[in-house]
């Protein structure tokens, strides 16, 4: 079978209903070359960073280039590509490292074994908020890049943008002009938000009607719910299933109702609980769709109630200033860690292509306000609003 190339690829959508977008356009050349190169065996063939904001295809343009190179390899290769959300990545990455406590150099082993696996890494939504992922990024990349291998990567920030404010980020400097070295840093930022459309709408979010849920879960599923619409059987169930009905991690997490595929659960009992991405990601393994209720308005101007602050880094109540390390943080509103926890469930459903249906109190665009998270909340949304097509999770 002759595979088809990215180029190829984006005109077969073309075909069948996509817009032209000239951002689009550009990065399907860029990306077309990379697939040549590979496909001629060059030995120095320079990636591609795809960044700008939510909704301008930039996973669909890496997924197709993914599957180019995939098809394009001969049978008799070795396995060229491997592509990965970014949260599953870093997951991989510690838990390797873990694995490798004690060998010198764990960093160039992990960056040779991912170099024996693959010619080329794909990387889905690069983003980093965190001190100890961005030091390990940093080294890890340079790495990566030591071995040859070929880095795709989308995001919604530039490479200047990683990690900005950021505790220590001058720790991150190195990574970044390491992709300004390695990578063709491209931006995806067309007028239109292609996952709006093509597609019929299919209502998954629901405002004050938590009986809508019920319904749902009705449908999808009927066997468990006649169980539980019978008394008798309702009351067996109660009774036994007195401790919480899912445990995440070492975490007991309280439900609604579950089926072997489907989980329902209110907001407070997944969200306000000290979940990881990690749990997220387990979670996805298990259930097909996932039910959330009581979801409030997350943020808003009059929520924000500590004010930002000046800390001194290296005393213990930051009293005393430290010139180096005087720094910052954004206003944070109590429920600022169950919007982060929101958003990782949000990010492993979409990426996983499983779908969320919702009851909250307030419209999907009044959902998060003003805010310390208003930045990666936008790209939250727009997964949202696309979940509202019929075509998504299948």
């Amino acid at each position: 079978m002759t595979a088809v190339s990215p180029q190829q690829a984006y005109q077969q959508a073309l075909a069948a209903g996509f817009k032209e977008d000239s951002a689009q356009l550009q990065a399907v050349e860029c990306l077309e070359l990379c697939y040549q190169q590979l496909m001629a065996h060059e030995p120095t063939v320079r990636g591609v960073y795809l960044w700008g904001p939510v909704g301008r295809g930039k996973t669909w343009l890496m997924d197709s280039f993914y599957n180019s190179v995939n098809e394009g390899m001969s049978a008799g290769s070795s396995v060229p590509a491997k592509r990965l959300h970014f949260h599953h990545f870093m997951r991989w990455v510690h838990q390797r490292l873990f694995q490798l406590s004690g060998q010198p150099e764990p960093l160039t082993l992990l960056a040779q074994e991912l170099a024996s696996e693959a010619r080329v890494l794909c990387l889905d939504e690069l983003y980093i908020n965190d001190i100890g992922d961005a030091m390990l990024l940093s080294r890890l990349l340079q790495q990566l890049f030591a071995q040859g291998l070929v880095l795709v990567v989308t995001s919604n920030q530039p490479p200047e943008k990683l990690y900005e404010n950021g505790f220590n980020r001058e720790r991150l400097l190195p990574a970044i002009a390491a992709i300004n070295q390695h990578l063709q840093v491209l931006s995806v930022a067309g007028v239109e938000d292609h996952r709006l459309h093509p597609g019929q709408l299919q209502q998954r979010f629901w405002v004050g009607l938590p009986q809508a849920l019920a319904a749902v879960f009705a449908e999808l599923a009927p066997d468990f719910a006649q169980e539980a619409g019978n008394e008798t059987a309702h009351k067996s169930r109660h009774e036994k299933d007195n401790q919480p009905a899912l445990r995440l991690g070492h975490r007991d997490i309280k439900v609604v109702q579950r089926s072997e595929q489907v989980l329902w659960c209110k907001y407070a009992d997944l969200c306000e609980q000290p979940l990881s991405a990690a749990d997220f990601i387990e979670l996805c393994d298990q259930f097909s769709t996932i039910l959330l209720s009581e979801v409030p308005q997350l943020a808003c101007t009059q929520s924000l109630t500590e004010q930002q602050v000046v800390i001194a880094r290296g005393t213990e109540d930051g009293v005393s200033q430290v010139a180096a390390g005087d720094r910052e943080l954004p206003a944070l509103s109590r429920q600022d860690d169950g919007v982060r926890r929101f958003i990782a469930l949000v990010d492993e459903c979409y990426d996983r292509q499983i779908p969320i249906y919702i009851s909250a109190a307030v419209p999907l665009s009044d959902l998060y306000g003003q805010g310390a998270l208003a930045f990666p909340f936008r790209r939250t949304l727009s997964r949202l609003q696309a979940m509202q097509l019929a075509r998504f999770g299948q």
